[in-house]
């Protein structure tokens, strides 16, 4: 980086200071991994000599900053595969049932954005479709930060909860659906060339909150790939120009996870979650009713405190798919 003319062409220099960034994050990160073992050393020397509660307190507490930081490491080391350190673009839909399943879809929102922000990650919303009574009809979410793909990747698929319902004045146990998609956010680094004529481009007016501006004037912009149907959408902003720009990253992104799915699956394909974005093949079970459990179908990791998981604390979940896709 310090040849001369090295900086005539920035965007070759973009790559490579990802990479130093990336090879400094790892270095800090084993760096300080190295620190907190150490530390839970010089406790233990000091625990064994005074045996005193603070001595033991201290220890104590120097095992959990150590395993914290072990586990985390951990977690970056199976995050390997192409983009896994990239942000990720998230979005989610609900099944059929109405303001029920909306409702659940409003529930996960909440959950990724409060384990987003213990992450430390930013949160912008790419599109929002409120729900008719409560909850949402769709959000697409933009979740910047390193390794957000590749921790977020395994929530695709279809979650399931089982609670007696809110809205329902006989207090019966309701079951609803949402899918969550998760794609990798790699800007602009993205190969993919879609032609015009592959894209119809509809306009229309923001339904969604936005002020007199967004609603009353056709600024919102849907896009269709023709030949494979999906579809991407933006009306957060007030222009229609950079709702079409924003959807048509949205686009790029799923048709490069839609890629990188055919060769995952052609790599892997006895791998048993394949088929986890079909209704009806659920990856991940909340159960508020008759009892409290959140349990995942492809790893059998159980947990009890379903509070604490809707409020964000899916690490334990998310660990337990990694290290199940790496056979571990």
């Amino acid at each position: 980086m310090s040849k001369p003319g090295a900086w005539d062409q920035p965007e070759k220099m973009t790559p490579i200071l990802q990479e130093k960034s990336q090879l400094e994050s790892r270095l800090a990160r084993w760096a300080g991994l190295k620190q907190a073992k150490e530390d839970v050393e010089d406790w233990l020397t000091l625990a064994q000599g005074e045996q005193t509660q603070e001595a033991l307190e201290n220890l104590d507490a120097q095992l959990a900053a150590f395993t914290a930081r072990l586990e985390q490491a951990e977690l970056t080391e199976l995050l390997g595969n192409p983009h896994d350190d990239s942000s990720a673009i998230l979005e989610i839909h609900p099944g059929a049932g109405g303001t029920e399943a909306q409702d659940w879809a409003e529930m996960l929102l909440r959950m990724y954005r409060k384990w987003s922000e213990r992450q430390g990650y930013g949160v912008k919303f790419l599109d929002f479709l409120e729900g008719d009574e409560a909850g949402v009809k769709s959000v697409t979410l933009q979740i910047e930060g390193a390794y957000a793909y590749g921790l977020l990747k395994g929530e695709s698929g279809i979650h399931r909860l089982i609670r007696i319902s809110p809205f329902d004045a006989s207090g019966r146990r309701h079951t609803s659906f949402a899918s969550v998609a998760v794609y990798p956010d790699v800007g602009q680094d993205i190969e993919i060339t879609i032609a015009d004529e592959d894209v119809r481009v509809d306009v229309f007016r923001a339904s969604g909150p936005g002020g007199q501006h967004v609603n009353k004037t056709e600024s919102a912009v849907r896009l269709t790939h023709l030949p494979t149907g999906i579809v991407a959408q933006c009306q957060n902003e007030k222009s229609q120009i950079r709702n079409r720009e924003t959807a048509l990253k949205i686009l790029k992104a799923r048709l490069f996870e839609l890629e990188l799915q055919k060769r995952e699956a052609e790599k892997r394909a006895s791998y048993h979650a394949k088929d986890a974005i079909a209704w009806g093949s659920q990856i991940r079970t909340y159960t508020l009713q008759p009892y409290r459990l959140v349990k995942d179908h492809r790893t059998g990791c159980e947990i009890g405190n379903v509070e604490a998981v809707l409020n964000g604390e899916i690490d334990t979940l998310i660990r337990s798919v990694l290290l199940e896709r790496h056979g571990s």
